[in-house]
């Protein structure tokens, strides 16, 4: 994959997460910040942090319970370490972090 097929990517992505943390009803804030950066900030203070990283060609998550890298497989944003798909672990971590069940589609 060549870097202007990632940026697509992981642009489309990333609008696709903004859209669905919106649409979950979590309480959280979610706001996108310089060049591919979405932050998104809970009532107690954390925060979790998605990020393309072009270099590695991979999406980064930092969150409370620690840090993934997710990579495009040819059909999905699989985990680099545990191979779970992106919005399903993004749906774990705010559930985690906002102490409500949420689920991001």
């Amino acid at each position: 994959m060549n870097p202007s097929e990632f940026d697509s990517l992981a642009d489309a992505m990333m609008e696709r997460i903004a859209r669905a943390v919106e649409e979950s009803g979590a309480d959280c804030d979610c706001e996108p910040k310089d060049a591919g950066v979405l932050e998104l900030e809970f009532a107690d203070g954390s925060r979790i942090v998605v990020n393309r990283h072009s270099a590695a060609r991979e999406i980064w998550v930092a969150a409370r319970s620690g840090g993934y890298h997710f990579r495009w497989n040819g059909s999905g944003w699989v985990d680099t370490r545990g191979g779970g798909e992106l919005l399903a672990a993004l749906s774990k971590l705010v559930s985690e972090q906002s102490n409500r069940a949420v689920v991001l589609r």
